[in-house]
């Protein structure tokens, strides 16, 4: 099946399963069910003749605007959307920021299960939006913190304590920017993130000369050193995820690389004296 028949074909799939009445539309005598194919044109505000050809296959490529206006016009969720792009451009839609501090319970109880693993969900901005025991322990206690100052970045190139828990403070940061200004660009957070840059490129020559040179990173996965107060120096392996139907948030968890490590920070979570790694 070519892709427009596939587009129109999922087109009609999904007009004929919404319900007229909730639209405000005389049910009537109706030999299918859902909206009309005119019905559906007019929301969307293109020709009705189109639409048909369309749903026909036959409609030619639309443009990421009249997709929008017609996802719109179907009530389709994001998915959807997404879905309804990938068939009728071959890629997904232009992201729109829509970051929010929210996080369900769910994913709080996921944090909660790892009981000896560092573990946050940080939004697209980089601010930390949630965190289990072993990350308030090992990392930073973001309860302590006001929800304003709970920014990885912010911590990284302004606040001393942080920056001297780092191992290898200047790659770290060089890894940290990067990431971030992809984050940004993929959640389509440019806008959003645009008032912390000129914070601190003010505030931070160094985050001011790694901002211009323009580096990209990805996350993925890796090793990260930390020079903890109570600990010494623990090793932690990183890896984030995505988080589904939030793609303005990632988790991270930071698993001890070593048994020694994961002694140390067992002891630090149930209070008894650390004994130094081998």
């Amino acid at each position: 099946m070519s892709n427009s028949s596939s587009l129109g074909a999922y087109l009609k799939n999904r007009r004929t399963k919404l319900d007229a009445a909730s639209f405000g539309v005389s049910g009537g005598r109706r030999r299918t069910s859902g909206l009309r194919r005119e019905e559906v044109a007019q929301r969307a505000n293109i020709s009705p003749t189109w639409y048909t050809w369309l749903e026909q296959g036959r409609g030619g490529s639309p443009s990421a605007d009249v997709l929008d206006r017609i996802a719109r016009a179907l009530t389709l969720t994001e998915v959807e959307r997404e879905h309804l792009f990938l068939l009728g451009l071959g890629r997904p839609p232009k992201a729109h920021y829509r970051g929010s501090d929210v996080i369900t319970p769910r994913l709080q109880r996921l944090l909660d299960t790892l009981t000896y693993s560092p573990a946050i969900v940080r939004t697209a901005t980089w601010d930390v939006v949630a965190w289990n025991h072993a990350a308030a322990c090992v990392l930073t206690d973001y309860s302590s913190l006001p929800p304003d100052q709970r920014n990885i970045l912010r911590m990284l190139f302004c606040d001393p304590r942080v920056r001297a828990v780092q191992s290898e403070w200047d790659a770290v940061a060089r890894f940290v920017v990067g990431v971030f200004r992809i984050d940004a660009a993929r959640a389509g957070a440019e806008a959003e993130v645009a008032p912390l840059v000129d914070e601190l490129c003010r505030s931070s020559p160094e985050f001011a000369s790694m901002w211009r040179d323009n580096d990209v990173q990805t996350h993925g996965d890796g090793l990260k050193h930390l020079h903890h107060p109570k600990l010494g120096v623990i090793a932690l392996e990183y890896s984030a995820f995505a988080v589904d139907a939030r793609p303005d948030l990632s988790l991270i968890v930071y698993n001890p690389a070593t048994s020694a490590d994961q002694k140390l920070i067992e002891s630090l979570l149930e209070g008894r004296p650390a004994l130094a790694a081998e």
